[in-house]
């Protein structure tokens, strides 16, 4: 549903900072409207104030279209504020979010509360920004049909709907997915671990040993060589601890991955908006139920008049919350109980047919 804001400033600046606001908020150029008050002044007015039409000149069916019925009070309102020299924004939105949304950008720049200011000149004050204390909300106008209907926010500023309204129908759809996540692992660490180590080893040592022993005995000088100088050398070995370290392959630590698979099952709710359309009791109606009347109890000989308070009875019983949403085969009974309450003069199975008759033309 589109909506229209007009705002009313005293001078130019704040206008033009208020347009300039919803500008850079992403409001198009093609929806927004500003116009000066003094027709003369505007004409030499340069960038986004400068207008093709003064506001003069369309202000008479530019609100004639918003306000409707109520455009005489309206236009005169908004003749007097340019007339005084005040500058009228105006902006277009394609929804009340929107038009919410424009109203607090707008608010910011202090528009002027044009029923107070009207009163003020219907007193006989002064046309001045500081004669009336400005005010910083709106005032909420919805036009329909051949009327329209007020509902006051305030009066600094002036929105309005215009276009037919339209339920959303929503429905929810659920997509199941798959993400990774970390679940833990593996971390090795590799470190040397010292350990003392004990072994024995037996070692040889020799040992040179020196005996003099004494003899006496005659010598053959032939036999043995005598004073002649001689040498002998006798060594002494040992043994001693050679230690020698070799690395040796033991066992080793192999890391990898094992891939498993599951199926989860997922159970959710999902929400959808139904829409219930109930038909309403009108001319239509009547013309249905004196047909229906034609062809099924003329030869009777009981009169449309006699029947038609069955066919309105089984309308507003369809209409009924205790019946919403079920059929007629359902409820029947307890149909048949309440006529017979309410019209005990009346036989149920005589009227049976008009009672369904107008509940079905409810759920056609």
């Amino acid at each position: 549903m589109q909506h229209t804001l007009i705002a009313v400033f005293d001078n130019r600046s704040d206008a033009q900072k208020a347009m300039d606001d919803l500008l850079a908020s992403g409001f198009a150029r093609s929806d927004l409207r500003l116009s000066e008050g003094d027709a003369q002044a505007g004409a030499g007015a340069s960038g986004a104030l400068h207008e093709d039409e003064s506001m003069g000149e369309s202000i008479k069916h530019f609100f004639s279209d918003l306000f409707g019925s109520d455009r005489g009070d309206r236009m005169e309102t908004y003749n007097e504020a340019i007339s005084r020299g005040h500058y009228v924004l105006s902006v277009t939105a394609p929804n009340e979010p929107e038009v919410e949304r424009a109203a607090d950008l707008v608010e910011r720049y202090g528009p002027v509360d044009i029923d107070e200011k009207s009163s003020a000149w219907s007193a006989g004050s002064t046309a001045g920004g500081g004669a009336v204390a400005r005010q910083q909300s709106a005032h909420l106008s919805q036009q329909s049909g051949a009327g329209s209907a007020q509902a006051s926010r305030s009066g600094s500023m002036q929105y309005a709907n215009t276009e037919s309204q339209s339920i959303p129908v929503v429905q929810e759809e659920l997509k199941v997915g798959k993400r990774e996540v970390q679940r833990g692992g593996v971390r090795i660490y590799s470190h040397v671990v010292e350990t003392p180590v004990d072994e024995s080893v037996n070692l040889r040592e020799e040992h040179v040993t020196v005996q003099r022993r004494a003899i006496d005995k005659m010598v053959d000088p032939a036999d043995v060589p005598a004073f002649q100088e001689k040498s002998f050398e006798m060594r002494e070995t040992a043994e001693e601890a050679v230690v020698e370290k070799s690395a040796r392959l033991v066992e080793e630590v192999v890391i990898g991955k094992e891939v498993t698979s599951r199926e989860e099952h997922i159970t959710d709710t999902l929400r959808r908006t139904e829409v219930e359309v109930e038909q309403l009791s009108g001319a239509d109606d009547d013309e249905s139920y004196r047909s229906h009347w034609s062809s099924t109890y003329a030869g009777t000989g009981r009169s449309y008049d006699e029947l038609a308070p069955a066919y309105q009875y089984g309308s507003e019983m369809r209409r009924s919350e205790l019946y919403r949403g079920r059929p007629f085969e359902d409820v029947e009974t307890d149909l048949r109980s309440d006529w017979a309450r309410t019209h005990p003069s009346s036989a149920w199975e005589n009227f049976k047919a008009a009672v369904k008759h107008g509940w079905d033309r409810m759920t056609s």
